[in-house]
């Protein structure tokens, strides 16, 4: 009886595990699905409200200006040596496997061509669809490769978040221990909260930058996070509790 109990058990805490995982992933990619389709809503309504004069060119000299950020200040990393050709490469490879493994540019420059005299059929009627949303098609796919660098910089900017935990999480401990030693209060309060705001930083952080409807170089937006992410995990560290 004892084992037959305990089994079910042991299979919910393994599924448990693993449906966790798989949680934890499909957040991961319903995150960054969610920051490209905003990025691009934003662009297109761009086009219409804020940058009229510029149309595609917007979403052009972004990309440009993305990756004249890497060409200039991203020259050493810990993930790569080369932080501008890696996030080129990245660029490049969304690109292909995206807009031209799924044949999408193939179907673009169909549907592009003018229909001759008197033609009929889908491929006219596609073009008369197409014609009018010609540039924002191509604002979207510029959108998706800068939203790649993007990515790519962010990938090489994570190590600057667990060099700031490393020092918050020591000035923490000894926070802590001073507490310990000079009795001070504890408050279970403030380390719960601070806990639970480390984890939302690092996805804010992403989504952000993801998501900024203009160039920004990611110096302004990672370092302030990174801050913030520094502050909780010392608030973490010395609010946790005196005695084990």
């Amino acid at each position: 009886m004892a084992e037959a109990v305990a089994d079910p058990r042991r299979r919910v805490i393994q599924q448990g595990l693993f449906s966790k995982t798989l949680s934890a992933v499909a957040k991961v990619i319903l995150w960054l699905l969610f920051s490209l389709l905003f990025s691009i809503i934003v662009e297109w309504a761009g086009m219409v409200l804020w940058w009229p004069d510029e149309g595609v060119d917007h979403s052009r000299t972004m990309l440009v200006k993305e990756i004249s950020y890497l060409d200039n200040d991203f020259r050493r990393s810990v993930v790569t040596s080369d932080p501008a050709r890696f996030a080129k490469r990245f660029a490049d490879n969304s690109y292909h496997y995206l807009f031209e493994v799924t044949r999408f540019v193939d179907f673009i420059q169909w549907v592009s061509l003018p229909p001759r005299k008197y033609e009929q059929g889908v491929r006219a009627m596609l073009h008369k669809v197409y014609k009018p949303m010609a540039e924002y098609v191509l604002a979207m796919m510029q959108v998706t490769q800068v939203f790649s660098v993007r990515l790519a910089i962010l990938t090489l900017a994570m190590p600057i978040f667990l060099l700031f935990s490393l020092v918050a999480l020591v000035d923490g401990l000894v926070q802590r221990d001073l507490r310990r030693w000079g009795g001070g209060r504890e408050s279970s309060f403030v380390y719960h909260y601070a806990k639970k705001a480390a984890l939302p930083l690092v996805v804010l952080t992403w989504v952000t930058y993801l998501a900024l409807p203009f160039s920004l170089h990611p110096t302004f937006v990672i370092l302030p996070f990174a801050t913030l992410f520094a502050l909780t995990v010392a608030v973490t560290a010395s609010t946790f509790k005196k005695y084990l």
